[in-house]
């Protein structure tokens, strides 16, 4: 695990996206009875950031995703933990905010830096996004030249811009101000969390410093402080589901994307086949052996699920 003893934020510094992603985007998605079959390669459709850079040492290539998600998914009794990305975008790139990054490299010690709160650089692009060891390029935010080219904008209600885990779909930052209503004002939707107030516990146990979103741990979910529930999303009456659906949001605020699952989520990193041809390396598909577990610089299998929100740490 690489060692990090920083314990601030900082402004994110983002590589300009102004290069042609290496290959054609290629994504498909068939539902066959209760399931809806997702293959694609995981390259975007949209201008990309200079890879490898000085924080990311990856290059983007192509992958071979082989998904299944339930067609009809069901809340379940509670909310679970996000262990892999959280789910894939209509353009066949996943959306993985963890960043696999500790303080001081102990996943044990429960604080896990936030990818988009500036303590570690990771060599984010415009799209707030960058590269895993095995060439995946992936979302840690809001992915803006996506979400430009799905006519995301003001005074509409979002398109549907992917699909979770768990089979719910994903829309990005704009719905009706009335979930129930589509006649409703059209809204920029919010988060119902926040930053702690007042200081972390101090070192050598605990980071110290001020709750400044340096850490997941550093947010706490605040109920009816926002539009969206715990998993940053609701019940609503959407364009692809005028009878109704539950729904998750990406917001401007933390958690961006979402970090909990409110149906039954599929293992999305499991079900990788590995790229056309056959898996780059290790963890790269089943039968390959357990991936070894690292930061964003190096292949990384499962990650400690987070503490759940809201919760003393």
């Amino acid at each position: 695990m690489r060692q990090h003893t920083t314990n601030a934020a900082a402004p994110l510094s983002l590589v300009t996206a102004n290069r042609e992603a290496p290959g054609k985007s290629a994504a498909k998605f068939v539902v066959e009875q209760s399931d809806r079959k997702i293959t694609a390669n995981g390259i975007p459709d949209h201008l990309v950031g200079r890879f490898p850079n000085r924080g990311n040492p990856n290059e983007i290539t192509e992958q071979g995703y082989d998904i299944v998600i339930p067609a009809s998914p069901k809340p379940a009794p509670q909310p679970s933990a996000m262990r892999g990305p959280f789910g894939i975008a209509l353009n066949g790139v996943f959306f993985d905010p963890g960043a696999a990054e500790f303080w001081q490299g102990n996943p044990a010690a429960g604080w896990t830096y936030e990818a988009l709160g500036g303590a570690v650089p990771l060599g984010i692009d415009e799209n707030h996004a960058h590269v895993q060891p095995n060439g995946a390029y992936h979302y840690h935010g809001l992915p803006t030249l996506y979400l430009k080219s799905r006519n995301t904008k003001s005074g509409r209600h979002s398109p549907q811009i992917g699909w979770a885990a768990d089979g719910f779909p994903i829309y990005a930052l704009y719905g009706n101000r009335d979930p129930k209503d589509p006649a409703s004002p059209i809204v920029k939707l919010r988060s119902s969390y926040r930053l702690k107030s007042g200081a972390r516990p101090a070192q050598p146990d605990a980071p110290g410093g001020t709750y400044d979103g340096a850490f997941v741990q550093d947010y706490e979910y605040a109920e009816g402080s926002g539009d969206l529930d715990e998993c940053n999303g609701r019940y609503a009456v959407t364009p692809e589901f005028p009878e109704g659906t539950y729904a998750y949001f990406l917001t401007e605020e933390w958690p961006v994307i979402p970090r909990l699952f409110r149906g039954t989520p599929v293992p999305l990193r499991e079900e990788r086949r590995g790229p056309p041809g056959g898996p780059r390396g290790p963890g790269a598909g089943p039968g390959s052996g357990p991936p070894p577990i690292g930061g964003e610089h190096r292949p990384r299998g499962d990650r400690p699920p987070p503490p759940a929100p809201g919760r003393p740490q």
